[in-house]
């Protein structure tokens, strides 16, 4: 925003950006009162992790039709959940299902959660960079893939809302004792909402963005680990998710009939 208000011409930005990094300095002296498995150390014994060769990438778009649907397989105990909470559920399952490891062995789902109005004071307005906890939930394959929808949900959204302030102060004193460990990608699906970003405002003088998000879902050094969710307007000018997706080309094929059994599904409901 700041970027492009001063390319429109403004003097100076309407938002005055904010460094100070010592709001988020570890306590003294640090103490971890959570536990983070997110981060700890898994050992690929069976080769699970997605290989760089032959990998597929792929756009899937959920729109209000799409989002309703699955709606109708959440318990009634549950149906208050967030649209985030309910589309990454699914979409964990999914991958899941899709990249077939072995029944008994652990699977993890990790949520991206804004951090800066879990902390009392919350961080300025301006605050200049990410503040973002990772929190997670393991299951193992079998429960995932044979249980229904809802039991992948309950566990989404008790990951999302462990993350209170102890847990974000828990989770940067960790990784000070730990010296900044990166979270496991051992059969690990990482889950972003990027919906309130604000990219659609982004203005850099040319006028509003059609896309703002990666071009490729899951690349980088860890490849089809990462997901994004992005808000977008589809070619019929409906507005939904994309979500990127990178999986090897085995892998996908099973993904997208999975996906396909959604799309039967709205259509046999109308």
């Amino acid at each position: 925003m700041v970027v492009g208000e001063i390319t429109r011409g403004a003097s100076s930005p309407s938002t005055l950006p904010v460094w100070q990094r010592h709001l988020l300095n570890a306590r003294d002296p640090p103490r971890v009162t959570y536990t983070h498995p997110e981060y700890d150390e898994v050992a690929d014994t069976k080769g699970t992790i997605i290989p760089l060769d032959d990998m597929s990438h792929r756009f899937f778009f959920f729109g209000p039709a799409e989002i309703s649907a699955l709606r109708k397989f959440v318990p009634h105990h549950l149906s208050q959940c967030s649209t985030f909470e309910l589309l990454t559920a699914y979409l964990w399952r999914c991958r899941t299902i899709s990249i077939q490891p072995d029944l008994d062995e652990e699977v993890c789902i990790i949520c991206s959660v804004n951090a800066s109005a879990k902390l009392n004071p919350p961080l300025p307005t301006g605050y200049y960079g990410n503040s973002f906890a990772l929190s997670g939930a393991i299951t193992t394959t079998e429960k995932l893939c044979k249980k229904p929808l809802g039991y992948a949900l309950e566990l989404v959204k008790k990951a999302k809302n462990k993350v209170n302030e102890e847990y974000m102060w828990s989770l940067v004193e960790m990784l000070v004792i730990r010296g900044r460990p990166h979270f496991t990608v051992v059969r690990t699906f990482l889950v972003s909402d990027l919906t309130r970003a604000g990219f659609k405002k982004v203005d850099f003088g040319w006028g509003k963005p059609v896309y703002g998000g990666p071009a490729k879902g899951g690349v980088g050094a860890i490849p089809g680990v990462i997901c994004t969710f992005i808000p977008v307007k589809n070619g019929m000018g409906k507005d939904g998710i994309v979500v990127p997706i990178c999986l090897p080309a085995p892998a996908m094929e099973i993904y997208v009939k999975e996906l396909d059994g959604l799309s039967k599904f709205i259509v046999s409901s109308l």
